[in-house]
């Protein structure tokens, strides 16, 4: 007779590798892979531990989707210090598009999370970038909407084109410097 080695709750000391950072990379693997936040089970299987260790890191499924969303957010490109300001926002916003990309089922997760952890990391991103243009608040905000619903239904055309070859992040170059003219236009105005 077998006896399963698995128990619930905190983890055994032989499954001194099993952290929250061992979890969310598991975690950013499988979402690669199916396209889709993993589940806990799913997640529990891949890791060989029985799903209630995950909630020792983890206090339930959204605190891991937190985590794990903005975890992936964060790699995202980081504003440099004097580098102009286009430059900086030409590719955040390409990062984001490409991120977006590369794992296919993230953005329909942040876009129905009730959470802001991960449109926090690149409002913040965005802020820091334009505020050499000292644009009113109300301006900063529009900008941010304008630019964020275009590179979210660039992400979206993308993942529903038979054809990944017709859409590339090359293809944003035009329609960045709209938005980005609008921004300096702004400042103009003031």
């Amino acid at each position: 007779m077998t006896v399963n080695e698995k128990k619930r709750g905190r983890p055994s000391k032989k499954q001194q590798q099993l952290n929250a950072d061992s979890i969310l990379a598991v975690a950013k693997k499988l979402m690669k892979r199916n396209g889709k936040a993993p589940s806990i089970r799913l997640l529990a299987s891949e890791l060989e531990i029985d799903p209630m260790a995950i909630y020792y890191y983890y206090a339930n499924k959204n605190a891991l989707l937190e985590a794990l969303t903005t975890s992936l957010v964060d790699e995202i490109y980081l504003p440099q210090e004097n580098t102009p300001w286009r430059e900086d926002l030409k590719r955040l916003s390409m990062s984001y598009v490409e991120l977006l990309m590369e794992y296919n089922g993230l953005l329909e997760t942040i876009l129905t999370m009730s959470s802001y952890g991960p449109a926090q990391v690149f409002n913040d991103r965005y802020y820091k970038i334009i505020s050499p243009l000292i644009l009113d608040n109300k301006t900063q905000e529009d900008g941010l909407g304008l630019l964020v619903d275009y590179l979210h239904g660039f992400a979206f055309a993308k993942s529903c084109c038979h054809d990944g070859r017709l859409l590339n992040v090359d293809r944003m170059d035009g329609s960045l410097s709209l938005v980005f003219n609008s921004l300096e236009r702004a400042t103009q105005k003031l």
